[in-house]
């Protein structure tokens, strides 16, 4: 069970009009790909009923969080057309990323290296950082990141349902600026520059014929840490910066 980020309207996320970056790179290569979500993430109505449903639930929830002393946030639009944004951190870069900036808060060193397919969620400075009541990080609690311009977050029910913590994405914003802050320092150019540069070492590439032999490729079981922590942290600043320009939630996809 993969994980992707999704930056676009929700409308367009539960109908289903959009594609994984490894349905993108699979069509490219004249595959198919087909996507399982076990969060039931798909819904049984068609593109207009859905948005229907999500502006109701955009509505609730906008009343709900906004303070009594101030008018309620604004509502983002929803519809099936807008542009979305998409990649693909996987659990093991996230978890990297979560290590990075918990070892940070707390001044722990950084372990070089992660395990494939770690339990990063049980790591003790992870769970510490995650338990932590003074801290609350979205980051290490939330799924989702609705296009509010304050920071805070929430527990709160999603259309489907499911009742998920949901951020903001000025919280998001927040945390992401306060990582950098205290690890790397690094300019925006170089930190969307680590979505190509850094990551997961290639196990093996797709020939022109489409004809792979796995018994060659070179299989990794362990990942450079700090370099999977700069991948996912590009693609979630990557989110967050097109969040802020189309306004429009930030959301887990696995």
């Amino acid at each position: 069970m993969g994980l992707d980020i999704y930056a676009g309207t929700l409308t367009r996320y539960y109908s289903r009009n959009w594609k994984t970056v490894t349905q993108q790179l699979a069509e490219a290569h004249g595959f198919e790909v087909s996507i399982i979500r076990p969060n039931g993430s798909d819904v049984d109505l068609n593109p207009s009923e859905i948005q229907q449903v999500v502006e109701n639930w955009r509505d609730q929830i906008l009343t709900a969080v906004t303070p009594e002393s101030q008018p309620v946030y604004v509502p983002w639009t929803e519809n099936n057309e807008t542009p979305y944004y998409t990649d693909k951190p996987d659990w093991d870069a996230f978890g990297a990323l979560l290590l990075y900036a918990a070892c940070a808060i707390y001044k722990d060193p950084l372990p070089p290296t992660v395990e494939k397919n770690w339990d990063f969620y049980n790591h003790p400075v992870i769970r510490r950082m995650a338990e932590n009541e003074k801290v609350m990080w979205s980051l290490f609690q939330a799924e989702w990141w609705l296009p509010i311009e304050e920071a805070f977050m929430f527990k709160g029910p999603l259309p489907n349902g499911a009742v998920k913590v949901i951020g903001t994405t000025a919280q998001l914003r927040r945390e992401l600026e306060m990582i950098n802050g205290l690890g790397w320092q690094a300019g925006e150019d170089t930190i969307l520059n680590w979505g190509k540069t850094e990551g997961y070492p290639v196990d093996y590439e797709i020939p022109p014929d489409n004809k792979m032999d796995l018994n060659e490729a070179d299989i990794h079981d362990r990942y450079d840490t700090e370099s999977l922590a700069k991948f996912a942290f590009s693609i979630l600043w990557s989110a967050a910066k097109f969040s802020a320009e189309k306004k429009v939630p930030i959301l887990l996809d696995y």
